[in-house]
């Protein structure tokens, strides 16, 4: 009875030595990596013209801006994008919020949309038209922006493992984050991503899921047969990029 309740203890104490780790995400990969090929038009290609059905894709173009904080106005969009200039987030547009201000002086800008694809229509009268990502128009001050480059973005289909990281560096653009645990006997789980915003996330090379703000969920199970003995390696690909750079490990499930 007490071997048993010894055993017991030591496993809970296990438990919470596991849950209470934070992991430092120390390295950092190029999204260039995992492009594909690049496809470029005067106007918008959805998604499916790019050979993507679900996933990720790149629309960039060269902006003129005459007047600050302009407004940048999509026609379509399905069904989420962050907006980046020169770099730096904007902020998102969703089907429901097509209209953006950018925060730009005058001149000329680097325009990035990088657009998700989160699933498809399978009721209502548009179920006809599954386009995804971005397509129709999209205007700056009411002048319609031309010359686009668009590119996949293979996310869900590389692999993590192959992929090249730096240390950790301050950046501003989307992106993979690697950082290690390290565990003695392995176990289910959950990973917490709270204060990130929206992206995937690999453990040993392993894709375990997705994760957005938006919704109350927080974590994301992990389970113990993909963990190891001694170090593991978790990878986080994060559009929105909160600069968020820490992830939990939890013993339960976390939601809002």
């Amino acid at each position: 009875m007490r071997r048993e309740l010894f055993i017991c203890c030591l496993f809970c104490l296990s438990l919470l030595t596991l849950s209470a780790q934070e992991i430092p995400m120390q390295e950092v990969a190029a999204l260039e990596q995992v492009y594909g090929d690049v496809q470029e038009s005067e106007g918008l290609l959805p998604m499916n013209e790019l050979g993507i059905e679900f996933g990720y894709a790149l629309y960039e173009a060269e902006i003129t801006v005459e007047d600050v904080d302009p407004i940048l106005a999509v026609e379509n969009i399905r069904d989420y994008a962050s907006v980046y200039a020169d770099g730096k987030l904007q902020g998102w547009i969703t089907d429901n919020q097509k209209n953006i201000k950018l925060t730009v002086s005058t001149g000329t800008h680097h325009l990035q949309l990088y657009a998700e694809n989160i699933g498809r229509i399978t009721y209502g009268p548009e179920i006809l038209d599954n386009s995804k990502g971005l397509f129709g128009s999209i205007t700056l001050e009411d002048v319609e922006i031309e010359n686009w480059k668009m590119t996949p973005l293979l996310i869900r289909d590389c692999d993590v493992e192959e992929l090249q990281f730096t240390p950790c560096q301050t950046k501003q653009s989307p992106c993979f984050y690697r950082g290690t645990f390290e565990i003695e006997t392995p176990t289910d789980i959950f990973l917490d991503t709270s204060g990130w915003g929206m992206g995937e996330v690999w453990i040993n090379g392993q894709y375990i899921g997705s994760f957005w703000e938006n919704i109350s969920q927080r974590t994301i199970p992990v389970p113990a047969a993909i963990l190891t003995k001694g170090i593991n390696r978790v990878v986080v690909f994060e559009l929105k990029n909160n600069c968020r750079q820490v992830v939990r490990l939890s013993e339960k499930a976390i939601f809002d």
